[in-house]
């Protein structure tokens, strides 16, 4: 529009001037005095027919940029794809996305029902349903909310605000909200990484879970540091007139962690510890003392090794390492758990311990992502991904595990002592091998076949015998 108005303004000019010429020309220096009273009269309305055009032309000009300032604000805004959109600001002032999980599960197992009593199993389940958001508000406020709908039930996951940014490293944090309690490299991996079905049985008779509480984390290219102190699980909220107390420091640091001339190579090593103290009940004042068990690493096998309620605080030592070259990745981790009794128990205060050590291996070249700023592994870029018209095989792993967990520690004592049986406490080996296809960086099937053997207690002699197969995408 403004350059049709210009050519308008220049196109009055040149018949302005054509036409003065032309009377100069054909009146000479006789020209009449009314013949240049009508020139200037002519020449006044032409002056003032050009203001008001380079009036309009100005109106034009500013509406034209009044609109793209406002088509541009409306526009602010960046979108990246990670598994699904990812909104942010362009200055990243703000940022949101939408996250979730589904994982759904066979198993089949053999649970020994002459030695056991337990019938076998052969079911489905939804191992996760999530659905959650998280973000950035003003620069340095981070969020996070997510919810398991798993089992017919709903289960807050993470639920935190942090306070970001506040140091010069790769990350620096201060979390406040439902979080983990930071122990364990297995644990801290989430469960969209980790290489098997299930985390190695320590984990769970351990009880390594997400409480309410406050944290603080640091980290960067070669080491990272968690530490925090929690309350009750979001689940027990209101349960405890003095609430179940846990707190904790882990530390990890990796001295190789390079990429060069196209080899992936890493070294963890890590370790941490955990206090707790359990909490008091509210509908009858009394201790809501601890207890540990275990399945054998299919998620519905029933449990074969367990304690009673036992202790009334504990401390867990952990210490982890793992090894990455290119395709080639190693694993391990050992716990022990010193639990003191209570009162009614009198020095009967119980040592466990469990550990695994896993190896696996990328037949289609590709490698572990490490994040040494959290001392986790992450997510696996797939080389060839499978979708329709690609021609992709997608990323192919094989692995092995050997895990146990010891629960047998002064299990006569406690049973002779007459206050509460001991009847499972025990220890249960088991060995594991596994099948991944990760179809996408977001996709993946996986094949878990299990054997578990129990010694100690009424189970003993057990031989356990599993298979597993999951589905599962995240966003």
């Amino acid at each position: 529009m403004t350059g049709g108005l210009t050519r308008g303004i220049t196109r009055y000019l040149l018949i302005g001037t054509s036409t003065i010429a032309l009377l100069a020309v054909a009146g000479g220096g006789e020209a009449k005095a009314q013949d240049v009273k009508q020139l200037e009269a002519q020449m006044r309305a032409m002056q003032a027919q050009m203001q008001e055009l380079q009036r309009q032309v100005g109106e034009a000009k500013a509406a034209a940029a009044s609109a793209q300032s406002s088509h541009s604000d409306g526009l602010d805004l960046k979108v990246k794809w990670k598994g699904a959109p990812e909104l942010s600001s362009s200055d990243g002032k703000f940022k949101f996305k939408v996250r979730g999980r589904v994982m759904a599960d066979y198993d089949g197992i053999d649970q020994d029902y002459p030695i056991t009593g337990d019938q076998d199993i052969s079911g489905v389940e939804l191992r996760r349903a999530r659905l959650g958001v998280e973000g950035v508000v003003f620069y340095d406020w981070k969020y996070k909310f997510e919810v398991d709908f798993a089992g017919d039930t709903t289960a807050v996951k993470d639920a935190y605000v942090a306070y970001a940014n506040w140091a010069p490293w790769e990350k620096s944090e201060i979390r406040f909200g439902n979080q983990y309690v930071y122990n364990s490299l297995e644990e801290i991996t989430s469960s969209r990484f980790i290489t098997f079905m299930e985390r190695a049985a320590f984990e769970e008779a351990f009880f390594l879970e997400r409480q309410i509480g406050v944290g603080l984390l640091a980290g960067d290219k070669h080491w990272s540091f968690q530490t925090g102190y929690y309350g009750a699980e979001s689940g027990d909220q209101g349960t405890f007139s003095t609430d179940t107390t846990a707190a904790s420091v882990r530390g990890t640091v990796a001295p190789i962690n390079v990429d060069a001339n196209g080899v992936h190579t890493v070294l963890h090593l890590g370790a941490s510890y955990r206090h707790r103290d359990a909490g008091t009940l509210r509908a009858d004042d009394t201790e809501e003392l601890f207890r540990y068990r275990a399945r054998p690493d299919l998620h519905l096998a029933d449990r074969f090794v367990a304690t009673p309620r036992i202790a009334e605080d504990d401390d867990m030592f952990v210490l982890e390492g793992a090894f990455v070259f290119n395709s080639f990745s190693v694993q391990g981790e050992y716990a022990q758990l010193k639990t003191s009794a209570d009162p009614a128990f009198s020095n009967v205060s119980p040592t466990y311990n469990g550990w695994y050590v896993d190896a696996s291996w990328y037949l289609t070249g590709e490698t572990r992502t490490y994040e040494a700023d959290s001392g986790e592994f992450g997510r696996t870029k797939v080389k060839h991904p499978v979708y329709h018209g690609s021609g992709g095989w997608g990323a192919w792993q094989i692995a092995g595990r050997y895990d146990t967990v010891d629960l047998s520690d002064k299990a006569d004592a406690i049973t002779n002592f007459g206050v509460v049986s001991c009847s499972e406490c025990g220890e249960q080996r088991t060995w594991l091998v596994g099948l991944n296809w990760l179809l996408t960086d977001y996709t993946a099937l996986k094949f878990n076949y299990t054997q578990s053997d129990i010694k100690g207690g009424v189970n003993d002699g057990a031989d356990i015998q599993g298979f597993g197969m999951r589905a599962q995408v995240d966003w």
